[in-house]
């Protein structure tokens, strides 16, 4: 870890114990933290006092704002302790917890975020519902200090009516969504996602809406699908405007690669610095298959350049890869990021450095206002105003002179900036967030043919199903130092069964496709709604909490349900078993209500709508996985935009389990020795080929249905 030194007691909380790298931030605050659990509840229902619980992460950059004005003050601290059992929760660890009372306060305020702030009683009811707040009163916005004996003289003279609010709020948001009105899902629904988004399209800066501006990968990728099926141009002009621009803009380190959590202007210049596995996952995704579409080479880049970060930055000796990178050091946002002209120049010579300069807009006043003074100060965040190649196309008689200045320039900028002191790191592992990198990292084997990065793909899936799955497919959430810990999530099944579909279509090793059913087996046990269709957040074995969950809205990350569509119908695609399909549409069906109100907020759920309704692509390549014409096929393959495509491969004589997965398989063989491809489309199988020149053709074709 590399968390930044505080001013802050010897004292020691109940948090001193925990792995969690945001706990551990707090375990020397005045406040007398527990961490959630029974200890904290036995507490409070002894001294009948409510629950002050605070949620956040560690990288969440109102969270260290939150703690240095209160919780490291020594004064509120003892107000806290004295009116409170105060608790604290990562919601990276326990997004269980943090969904649940995130509902509370997106239905109490009509907003949420992080830091999340909960008053409940000692039975977990919610009654006050906040997220940051200040220390002191101001503008109207009440603080810490007059909250806190406010609550207190509540609690002690009308406790009955605060015991009455949480009895109702907790009722009503335990209640909100069921019993919906069913409404049937067609292909109209794929057009009014698109018409909602192309209606919030920002046609200056692209992306979607206005400030603050988010990645959300999983719109690209859906745009993708309607332009596939559409034609519409619109839909991947969108996408290509939108990847161009981030990656332009400030919301993308120019200098070490990766991109940051989003952009607070429109213009996708001023970044939240904070860096999270999960966008850098999304991302590359988009960007591969993007590439797949386009064949735009700068798409190809970035997704690279951003696996080179994961591969630097991010990656643990186990093979998984850490969760996040703080926003703050020194205790200032982006100082490590943010450049003047004095240190550019020294660092870089006056040639290189005026090319730089010029390129990536620095100036002397500073290329950006601070948040706060609202004045240019003469600090600079590298960023674009034209891509690559146009910068290149409009220079064609000095393309190599500078390319190579601006690589050496990046070089020494970066080494430079790793001798700053870089923002913190966390360090746990998770599942969830892994299974997102696992597909990132096949996606790009597929699309750039590279077999680095399948085979991390591999390493990081082998750790999680040594290290973090029991024999009956029971997971773990979280990874650190040597603990696996917290039973597993709806979004840890989905995204790492996703993960395994994706290597197995990258390396065909079978065993990865086998543990993918035996998790979804056990998903399908501990977590499937029999009453009501859809997947419920947490298994019917973990802790009960003041209700269960089913959540479908695709935000930051794609929702658990929305993924599990997609891995039902690809795995009954792959196995041929129709139960799958049967839940999948269930699963749909449970949530069209919902989604059919507001479908720009489900465009997960859309791409696995499309894919539902699309003629699907079986192909079935017999051979020997060493033989160059093998080899070619695949690549020929991938090289190709076809989300509605399975494919799987027979080994040439190999006892290969993939005819007892896939028993239609059986009798798919090589023809005269020769590698051998079977492929069905809309049910219908064509006749298996040999001849590499007609398989190609055909393939083609249907890449442009």
């Amino acid at each position: 870890m590399n968390f930044e030194k505080k001013n802050v007691s010897d004292k020691k909380n109940k948090l001193i114990e925990e792995k969690s790298p945001y706990l551990q931030q707090h375990a020397h605050n005045p406040v007398d933290w527990y961490p959630w659990g029974d200890e904290a509840f036995k507490k409070a229902n002894e001294e009948k006092k409510p629950i002050f619980l605070s949620i956040g992460y560690s990288t969440c950059h109102w969270c260290h704002v939150m703690e240095k004005e209160s919780f490291e003050n020594n004064t509120v601290a003892q107000l806290l302790n004295d009116s409170f059992v105060s608790i604290k929760v990562d919601r990276e660890e326990r997004p269980d917890i943090d969904s649940i009372y995130m509902s509370v306060c997106q239905a109490i305020t009509g907003s949420g975020g992080w830091p999340l702030t909960i008053l409940m009683t000692p039975d977990k009811k919610p009654f006050y519902a906040a997220t940051y707040i200040p220390r002191e009163s101001r503008y109207g916005i009440p603080g810490m200090i007059d909250i806190i004996p406010a609550i207190k003289e509540l609690w002690i003279n009308k406790k009955e009516e605060l015991v009455n609010s949480a009895d109702a709020i907790t009722s009503a948001v335990s209640t909100s969504g069921k019993n919906e009105q069913q409404v049937s899902i067609d292909e109209n629904i794929l057009k009014k996602s698109f018409e909602q988004l192309s209606g919030s399209f920002d046609d200056v800066n692209a992306g979607f809406g206005r400030a603050p501006k988010f990645p959300i990968p999983h719109h690209l990728t859906f745009l993708l699908r309607y332009w596939k099926r559409t034609g519409n141009s619109k839909a991947l002009e969108m996408v290509e405007r939108t990847l161009n621009a981030m990656r332009m803009g400030g919301i993308y380190d120019q200098i070490g690669f990766g991109f940051h959590r989003y952009s607070t202007d429109r213009q996708w210049l001023v970044p939240h610095f904070e860096k999270m596995l999960y966008d850098q996952a999304l991302m590359v995704i988009a960007l591969s298959e993007t590439y797949q579409a386009t064949g735009n080479t700068e798409h190809r880049s970035t997704a690279k350049e951003i696996l080179t970060y994961l591969k630097r930055d991010m990656l643990s000796k186990e093979g998984g890869f850490y969760s996040a990178e703080d926003a703050d050091s020194e205790g200032e946002e982006g100082k490590f990021y943010i450049w003047t002209t004095e240190q550019i120049d020294e660092i870089l010579g006056n040639e290189d450095a005026a090319l730089f300069k010029d390129i990536f807009n620095i100036n002397n006043d500073g290329n950006f206002t601070d948040e706060h003074a609202k004045v240019l100060n003469g600090k600079n965040i590298p960023h674009l105003t034209e891509s690559m190649n146009e910068i290149i196309s409009r220079k064609t008689n000095h393309v190599e002179a500078i390319t190579v200045s601006l690589e050496r320039s990046s070089r020494k900028l970066f080494n430079a900036r790793e001798k700053r002191i870089r923002p913190s790191k966390d360090d746990k592992i998770l599942t969830d967030w892994n299974g997102l990198a696992i597909v990132a990292l096949c996606k790009a084997a597929q699309a750039f043919d590279e077999e680095e990065y399948a085979k991390m793909a591999r390493d990081a899936a082998d750790f999680f199903i040594k290290k973090m799955t029991d024999n009956d497919g029971k997971m773990k959430h979280r990874y650190r130092e040597g603990e696996a810990a917290i039973d597993a999530f709806l979004e840890d099944y989905a995204f790492f069964i996703w993960g395994l579909i994706e290597l197995y279509q990258t390396n065909f090793e079978t065993k990865y496709i086998e543990h993918a059913l035996k998790l979804n087996n056990y998903l399908l046990n501990h977590f499937y709604d029999n009453e009501d269709g859809g997947f419920f957040h947490t298994s019917d074995e973990a802790e009960e909490l003041i209700f269960r969950s089913k959540e479908v809205y695709d935000g930051a990350i794609p929702s658990g349900n929305s993924v599990c569509i997609m891995n039902l119908l690809k795995l009954a695609k792959i196995t041929a078993d129709s139960e799958f399909e049967s839940v999948a549409h269930r699963t749909i069906e449970a949530f069209a209500g919902k989604v059919n109100a507001a479908p720009i907020g489900y465009t997960q759920f859309m791409s696995a709508i499309s894919f539902a309704m699309r003629e699907s692509i079986e192909i079935v390549i017999a051979g020997n996985l060493e033989d160059a014409e093998t080899r070619d096929i695949i690549t020929f393959i991938n090289e190709r935009f076809m989300p509605e495509k399975v494919l799987l491969f027979k080994h040439e004589g190999m006892e290969d389990k993939i005819k007892n997965i896939a028993v239609y398989t059986k009798d798919m063989e090589t023809m005269d020795g020769k590698t051998t491809v079977h492929i069905c489309h809309n049910h219908n199988c064509k006749l298996p080929s040999n001849d590499m020149d007609n398989v190609k053709e055909h393939i083609e074709n249907l890449s442009h249905i």
